[in-house]
C-alpha cells in the first residue's frame, strides 16, 4: 500500500463568483452553523472537476444563473482559526453579458433573476461596496470583501493560466 500523501497537508479548495452589475455585487444569504451570513456564490471543488467547472456549478446551484467566467481575479489562502481549517480560494469574474436568466421585464437594468437550488441559500441580494462594508461582520469570511476589492482594483488572471489534466 502506498502512503504517499496520506499525512500531507490538504487545504480545502474552494471557488467563488464575482458578479457585478451597475455598481452592485451579487451576494447570497445563507445559513452556516445556525447563523445567517453573506457570501459570493461559492463552494468546494469536487473530485474530477476543474476549477472553472466548479465555479460554474456553484454559481448555478446557489443562484440559478449560468455562464462562463471572463477571468479570475485572485487566489486566496485563508486560515479560519475558530474551525482550524485552511482554504485555498479561486475567485472568478462573471460578466453580466455572459449570464443567462436575465429579467426581461426591467427595460433599463436587465438584472439577473436568481433562483437558488441549494437549500442552504436563503436569498440573493445586490449590494454596493458601501453596503457590503456595512455588513462586514456578517460576511462568511474576510475573503468576500477582499475578492471584491481586488476585482475593483482591476486584478485579472487569464483563464488560460489555469491548467488541468482532467
Amino acid at each position: 500500500m502506498n502512503d504517499h500523501g496520506v499525512t500531507q497537508f490538504k487545504p480545502n479548495t474552494t471557488v467563488a463568483a464575482i458578479v457585478h452589475h451597475q455598481g452592485k455585487f451579487l451576494l447570497v444569504e445563507e445559513r452556516e452553523n445556525g447563523n445567517t451570513v453573506f457570501n459570493q456564490p461559492a463552494g468546494h471543488l469536487e473530485a474530477n472537476e476543474n476549477l472553472v467547472a466548479a465555479a460554474n456549478r456553484e454559481l448555478q446551484e446557489e443562484t440559478g444563473l449560468t455562464g462562463e467566467p471572463a477571468y479570475a481575479s485572485g487566489i486566496y489562502y485563508f486560515h479560519r482559526s475558530e474551525l482550524n481549517l485552511y482554504f485555498l480560494r479561486f475567485c472568478f469574474v462573471y460578466e453580466l453579458s455572459n449570464l443567462t436568466h436575465l429579467d426581461s421585464t426591467k427595460e433599463d437594468n436587465k438584472w439577473p433573476v436568481c433562483q437558488p437550488q441549494d437549500s442552504d441559500i436563503i436569498a440573493c441580494h445586490w449590494f454596493t461596496l458601501e453596503e457590503i462594508k456595512a455588513i462586514k461582520n456578517q460576511l462568511r469570511s474576510p475573503m468576500v470583501l477582499e475578492c471584491i476589492e481586488d476585482y475593483l482594483a482591476g486584478h485579472k488572471i487569464s483563464l488560460s493560466m489555469l491548467k488541468t489534466n482532467l
